[in-house]
Formats: C-alpha cells, structure tokens, sequence
C-alpha cells in the first residue's frame, strides 16, 4: 500500500517545539481546532489505503479520531508509546487547558464552577486519547499530569476538608474533657468511701 507522500509536513508541526519554529503548531492550542486538523488533513492527505488499516497494532475504536492518533503514534514512534501519548496529549489536551486557565483570573481558579468545565474536558480528552492508543487510565503518566496541574493551579485552594473547625466547636470538644474529670474523681472518691462504710 502506498505510504502518504506529505506526512513529513505534518512532523514538523507534531515536532515544531523542537525545532524552535512555534509559529507551525500555535494554531493547535485550540484542542478542537487541532483534532479537526489532524482529521481533515490525514483523511484528505494520506488515505490512499481506502480505509483498510495499515497499523501493526491494534488501535481503539471508540472515537473518529482514533484511527488519526494511531496512525501518528506508527509512523513517528512506530508503535503507541508513552512517549507518543505523552506528545498527543500536550498538543491537544494540555496546552489548551493550560491556556484557558491561564487566562483567568488566578482567584477564580479555586471556585469549582469556573474550572469545572475546564477539568472534566482535560479528563475525558486524556482518557480518550488513551483508550485510542490502548494505553491503561490511569497511568503514571497521567497521575504526574494532574499532580503538576494540581500544584500549580490549586495548591493554595482553602480545602473544606482541612480547615479548622469554628472556634465554639473546639472549646466544647476541650471543655468536656476538663469537666469530665473532677466529676470521675468525685464519684470514684464517693463510691470508695460508700464502699468502706459498709464493710
């Protein structure tokens, strides 16, 4: 089967990073611009197999883009690795969020519901990419993805969770204690004394 002739244009772009020419692939922040590229340019460009699969890998099927992101993975890392879904997610998950959050307002980072939508769209594009590419999620790769967005968008988020109680509560969880104990001595020192009157 013929290869695709025009598939070297598209490494640059994947690769532009390391190539210092940002101008190719700033365009891919945008991860829905980025996916309607990568499809409209692969299917036009290079399906001279009419659909039939080339891969020599199974690739997931539970997306159109699929196919897209399995085809990437062969031909510039011959296989779907850790490193090629490191670079898929990058380009179409992370820079976009990376963007958005960066464009608000730091203080609106720890409110829920400006970052929410935010969130669940990172979450389900990295576990689609790599349901594609059947790679297990989560990962370590994807556990260091979110411990670094954790600490350096809401680290100094106030956690609900963690805050002290008001004060009201703990004075009565150290007053009962204090109290509790001169009652403890008395009766133990009243029943003794009961006890020795008896006997």
């Amino acid at each position: 089967m013929p290869r695709c002739t025009q598939s070297r244009k598209f490494s640059f772009i994947i690769y532009g990073h390391r190539l210092g020419k940002t101008h190719l692939y700033s365009f891919l922040s945008d991860m829905k611009g980025a996916l309607g590229f990568i499809g409209v340019f692969l299917s036009f460009l290079c399906d001279a197999t009419h659909g039939d699969s080339t891969l020599s890998f199974a690739c997931g099927n539970n997306s159109h883009y699929c196919n897209d992101y399995c085809s990437l993975c062969d031909e510039f890392y011959g296989a779907p690795t850790m490193s090629c879904l490191s670079t898929l997610l990058k380009r179409l998950c992370l820079d976009n969020f990376y963007t958005t959050m960066t464009s608000l307002n730091s203080t609106d980072w720890c409110t829920w519901s400006n970052v929410s939508g935010l969130y669940s769209n990172l979450s389900l594009c990295t576990e689609e990419i790599s349901d594609c590419l059947e790679i297990p999620w989560p990962n370590p790769l994807m556990e260091q993805i979110f411990v670094n967005i954790h600490s350096s968008f809401f680290k100094d988020c106030p956690s609900e969770e963690l805050s002290d109680p008001p004060p009201v509560i703990v004075f009565a969880l150290v007053i009962t204690p204090i109290c509790l104990i001169p009652v403890m001595v008395g009766l133990v020192v009243l029943k003794t004394k009961n006890g020795d009157g008896s006997s």
